[in-house]
């Protein structure tokens, strides 16, 4: 072993001696919190280097608000970042140990639940990795969104107790506790002739930080995730009524609490649950606003310099409370004039639009939001005014500001909040962002054409190429050199190899590896038998019902009929593999997970069809199953309605390792056909246009493609029938949707074109060697897509930030 070998070593004997009291026996937990631990002193010093570089230098720096953060495990991903993995690996073998069975005691961190969260994480990973001084501000969830368990075909939801054993990455902040004031009146009174605001009979609740490292790749920056928890004060426990045995009056404050920071977007099907999330949002921003100004004002500069080095993102609507609350403290608490401050304010927030889906659009009921959080209110309502004011001087018509104002028939949109108290606003793709400004925004667009822009979504390469695909990333690196882990664009070379045949046949060996390998994973876990010669077909993303996993599910009933009708169908043998999270109120989400899984539990166990069709279901989908499932994916499922998905970034990491992506023309999968050629990509279903134009028509009747399409209405009437369920009424309501409701995502209307799609993937897979070219062209076209070069369009045309290197 080499020296840093040997010190590792020792420092692990050490630690673990220390924090067990034992010398030998330890488990996989023990192990893997010393090795976190003795990790931390590598990452220490950088990171207080970091942190001094910045107030040296006098930086600008921004701060992304997120209400998720989806950013996976640390501990191999921190050890690779450092450049020790290898000595590391090295020597922990010595101690007989493995480095692989330490790394699966690590815990997902449950703080986020699909893309909006795994972008948030990408864009800190790509900040901290190109030297930009950058942080994340989100909630610490105790219990995440939920962990799914699969049960007779079912979601169920348990806590996610991903803080079961600590969290050997976070550093809780004692000496920089907030408080924040929810409830409440407001008194107004005259003070040297100007009026002052005095917020009373509030109730206090305090947020306390946990800082989290977030380590450059192989620099020495490290960033900072820092997290909010809620803390209870000594006088919320009763102890008087505990003493009467009024236990749970004696907790019940305690409880109120907690509550805030317990899961990730708590049920807003009830107004107690309204009113939570509200509490997580206003939370998170005033806690967020009131650590950054006071790091502000640390570095000695004028409050009127604030936007000049600070910027503060907002990620999607959650965070728009920041808006307000920025006035607030610049009026509030620092003395400043309207004008002044909203000067400010404009030219430090930015944001990002996620979704044009109205029902992701929040609002909050006037009434409601008031009362909960009533000097905010009074700061919206004068933004509104000033705004509504504005647009009528520019003779606007009533009925279009009513459509635009930020309060409206009783309702906050935060929408408008977001867009007025903004310099920018951009769409996450070159699609999405020409429907914000032609279709969906258009008003906000005609009013602020200048402010609107595109940055397209990213991956992280390091991620999902480099850790995720180690076999893969090694032959590249055989053939195209290092080059392309810094700079993913590189990849480009590889196209020098697409006829190659030597060199396609390795990638179509490798891609076998990677699926045998998760072949056996589901054995393991599902007990089902899955053939790794059959085309891996993979759809894992959020439940919801614009990702059509219906119409996935619907295709594979069209499969097995025909099989049933001819069991020696020449066919390339199939197994789609789905895994998701549908909402805990989100009952046709969750209908479709229980009709994929009864449909899996006829298609399994039907030895007729000789083993052509398998369908598997893996439950709890996360960050850590994501990175075993895409590298051994043959297919891409990519079938959004067009003009739902904003971006997607799925598409992209599987396309980064060789999979052929089924795609409708939605989102970032415009960009992916255009990188890839027609060739490398099989695109189905409606265009952006005939979409809309079917909206404002009324011409589409998915009646009469259940009457005019017999394979249409084979699988729909199996949806009632009782084939895949033995309680005929099962799945009532999807078969409602479809056609009571008239099919509000097309899903029958693309169902003739996405057979179509499927057919030539079953052609193409039959040559080998052609569908490794397809997989080969995938890979090098993927690096235009790192996140990497998304933040550096962030940081030179939204937040005005410089790299800070050595």
């Amino acid at each position: 072993m080499n020296q840093q070998a040997v010190e590792i070593a020792d420092n692990m004997k050490r630690i673990l001696l220390i924090q067990t009291g034992k010398g030998k026996n330890y488990s996989n937990v023990e192990k893997y919190t010393a090795l976190g631990t003795l990790i931390r002193e590598y990452i220490g010093e950088k990171w207080v280097h970091t942190r001094k570089k910045y107030e040296e230098e006098k930086v600008k720096q921004v701060y992304y608000l997120s209400m998720e953060f989806l950013t996976g495990t640390f501990l191999k991903k921190n050890l690779d970042y450092l450049n020790i993995y290898e000595d590391t690996k090295e020597a922990l073998e010595s101690l007989h140990m493995s480095i692989e069975e330490i790394e699966q005691a690590e815990l997902d961190q449950g703080l986020g639940n699909g893309g909006l969260g795994r972008l948030a994480a990408a864009f800190l990973d790509s900040l901290s990795s190109l030297s930009l001084p950058g942080y994340g501000c989100g909630i610490r969830y105790k219990n995440g969104l939920f962990k799914q368990e699969i049960v007779d075909g079912y979601q169920v939801e348990e806590p996610d107790n991903w803080l079961l054993n600590g969290n050997i990455w976070e550093y809780k902040r004692v000496d920089e506790v907030f408080e924040i004031y929810f409830g409440g009146k407001i008194e107004i009174y005259d003070h040297e002739e100007s009026l002052h605001f005095s917020h009373i009979d509030y109730d206090v609740i305090k947020a306390v930080p946990y800082d989290v490292p977030i380590v450059g790749y192989r620099n020495n920056t490290v960033n900072t995730l820092r997290l909010w928890s809620t803390e209870e004060n000594d006088k919320d426990l009763n102890i008087g009524e505990f003493n009467k045995g009024n236990y749970p009056e004696a907790y019940r404050r305690k409880g109120e609490i907690e509550s805030i920071t317990q899961f990730l977007y708590p049920s807003d099907e009830f107004e107690s649950g309204r009113i939570l999330r509200l509490k997580q949002e206003y939370f998170l921003v005033s806690a967020s606003l009131q650590s950054i100004i006071a790091q502000y004002k640390k570095r000695n500069f004028p409050i009127s310099w604030f936007h000049e080095y600070v910027a503060i993102h907002i990620n999607d609507t959650h965070p728009a409370l920041a808006i307000p609350e920025l006035m607030r403290i610049l009026m509030d608490k620092e003395g400043m004039e309207w004008e002044d401050a909203w000067y400010i304010t404009v030219n430090t927030m930015a944001y990002t639009n996620h979704t044009i889906m109205r029902e992701a659009m929040e609002t909050w009921d006037y009434n409601l939001f008031k009362c909960l959080l009533p000097r905010i209110c009074m700061i919206v309502e004068e933004i509104n005014d000033r705004y509504t004011a504005e647009l009528r001087g520019k003779e606007i018509e009533n009925e279009k500001i009513e459509k635009m104002a930020i309060i409206s028939h009783g309702r906050v949109r935060m929408m408008p909040l977001s867009i007025v108290g903004s310099h920018s606003i951009n769409g996450v793709a070159k699609l999405h962002t020409e429907i914000l400004k032609n279709k969906e925004l258009k008003d906000f667009y005609e009013v602020f054409p200048n402010n609107f822009n595109n940055k397209t979504n990213g991956i992280v390469h390091r991620l999902w190429l480099l850790e995720a695909n180690p076999n893969l990333s090694d032959f590249i690196e055989e053939l195209i050199g290092s080059s392309f882990k810094k700079e993913p664009i590189e990849l480009k070379k590889l196209l020098n190899f697409d006829t190659d045949e030597f060199v396609i046949e390795r990638i179509v060996q490798i891609k076998h590896q990677n699926k045998e390998k998760l072949a056996k994973y589901i054995l393991e876990e599902t007990g089902i038998v899955v053939n790794p010669y059959s085309i891996f077909d993979v759809h894992i993303k959020r439940i919801h019902e614009y990702k059509r996993q219906l119409l996935n599910i619907l295709h594979v009933m069209h499969l097995y009929n025909k099989l049933k009708d001819n069991p020696n169908l020449d066919m390339v043998p199939r197994t789609f593999i789905f895994s998701g999270k549908a909402a805990t109120s989100y009952y046709n989400a969750k209908q479709i997970i229980k009709l994929i899984c009864s449909v899996a539990s006829v298609v399994n166990n039907d030895l007729t069809i000789k083993g052509k069709l398998k369908i598997v279901f893996l439950e709890n989908y996360g960050i850590k199953l994501a990175t075993q499932i895409i590298p051994a994916a043959d297919v891409s499922e990519q079938i959004s309605t067009t003009t739902k998905e904003a971006s997607g970034t799925g598409n992209m990491k599987f396309m980064m390792n060789g999979a052929i992506t089924i795609a409708t023309l939605d989102g970032a999968n415009v960009e992916i056909a255009n990188e890839v050629g027609d060739n490398n990509i099989v695109i189905f279903g409606l265009k952006d246009f005939e979409v809309y134009d079917l909206y404002r028509t009324g011409n589409y009747h998915s009646y009469d493609l259940y009457h005019s399409d017999i394979e249409i209405r084979r699988v729909m009437d199996q949806l009632i029938d009782g084939t895949f369920h033995n309680h005929y009424e099962n799945f009532q309501s999807l078969h409602d949707r479809l056609l009571r409701d008239n099919d509000d995502f097309f899903i029958l209307k693309d169902f003739s074109s996405y057979k179509i799609a499927h057919e030539k993937i079953d052609n193409a897979y039959r040559n080998k060697v052609h569908w490794g070219r397809m997989s080969l062209n995938n890979i090098a076209s993927s690096g235009v897509f790192s996140s990497d070069y998304t933040i550096r369009e962030y940081a030179q045309y939204i937040w005005n930030i410089k790299s800070v290197k050595d």
